[in-house]
């Protein structure tokens, strides 16, 4: 049961290339999908660091797995009709294993799938202490998803992180060597100033989209999408900023719980039993049930439409 959002007709590879920019919020579970659905919102980004601080209360560090990130990208598909572009990380190992990820993350349901140049231990993109495997391994790896996919619908983005490890004029020309390998955006990772946004626009630019990402507090300064849209963007993403925002309401609802042992306080910033039950389609569930009940004994008609 899911709530329509986006037309079949249109593919993401189609969206991106009309204005405006794609704003893809980052969810992690098939609650933020609806709920970011509900807002408006026709692509949606299925972070792997919001999957880890989430549901491991661990960092984005490589703990979280592929069957993992698989489960609840299909979760979000059984719930949502968005668009959704998962951050696969490296993979999660060489290029057979890119072989399985791509096969797995499009059986459940992915329009595009995000892979990234680091070695391990990998990193959330804004932490220091990254590693790289070669620009020829990540560009076989390319090579394997672009071959596996079963639809070209489904864009295989490529991410470099070599501006922290080797200097913005490397990470683009890693980022042009991944274009020649097949992929269908471009990611350089963590742009440490907007005239370095402009630079990758004005150096990757034309042949192939571009994606931005904000992170409240990161290494890339926050730009809006309208901003990120105008130096040429295509595409931004939002990924952990839910997981900010939930972490500072979780903090103070608690917080205020503790102290007042009541959650009368903070009713005012809470949906109440009925909201929470109208946000996530209780009612039109259980009416949906109806349907099925079995028709009492001697009845004419049943209960089904």
């Amino acid at each position: 049961m899911t709530d329509a959002t986006v037309a079949d007709t249109e593919s993401l590879r189609s969206r991106l290339a009309r204005k405006p920019i794609v704003v893809a919020p980052g969810v992690y579970d098939a609650f933020t999908a609806l709920v970011a659905s509900q807002a408006g919102f026709t692509t949606l980004y299925l972070s792997g660091a919001a999957i880890a601080y989430t549901r491991l209360g661990r960092p984005d560090i490589g703990l979280v797995s592929m069957s993992e990130v698989a489960g609840t990208l299909a979760l979000i598909r059984d719930r949502v009709d968005a668009q959704v572009i998962v951050d696969a990380d490296t993979g999660y190992g060489n290029a057979i294993n890119v072989v399985r990820t791509v096969r797995a993350f499009e059986q459940a349901g992915a329009n595009a799938i995000q892979l990234e140049d680091q070695d391990f231990p990998k990193r959330c993109g804004h932490l220091d202490g990254k590693a790289l495997v070669s620009s020829e391994e990540m560009c076989g790896k390319i090579h394997a998803a672009v071959d596996s996919r079963r639809s070209s619908d489904t864009l295989v983005i490529a991410r470099t992180d070599a501006v922290a490890v080797e200097g913005f004029e490397r990470a683009v020309e890693r980022a042009a060597r991944y274009r020649e390998a097949g992929a269908d955006m471009l990611f350089v990772e963590a742009p440490k100033a907007r005239d370095d946004l402009a630079r990758i626009v004005s150096t990757l630019g034309g042949r192939l989209p571009l994606m931005a990402n904000m992170v409240e507090g990161g290494k890339t300064p926050p730009l809006s999408a309208a901003e990120l849209e105008a130096i040429g963007f295509v595409l931004v993403i939002f990924p952990g900023g839910i997981v900010r925002a939930f972490g500072r309401m979780a903090s103070d609802y608690y917080a205020s719980l503790a102290t007042h042992g009541t959650t009368e306080p903070y009713r005012s910033r809470m949906l109440d039993f009925d909201g929470l039950n109208a946000l996530i389609g209780t009612p039109e569930m259980l009416a949906l049930g109806k349907t099925y009940e079995t028709p009492a004994p001697g009845s004419k008609t049943g209960a089904r439409r």
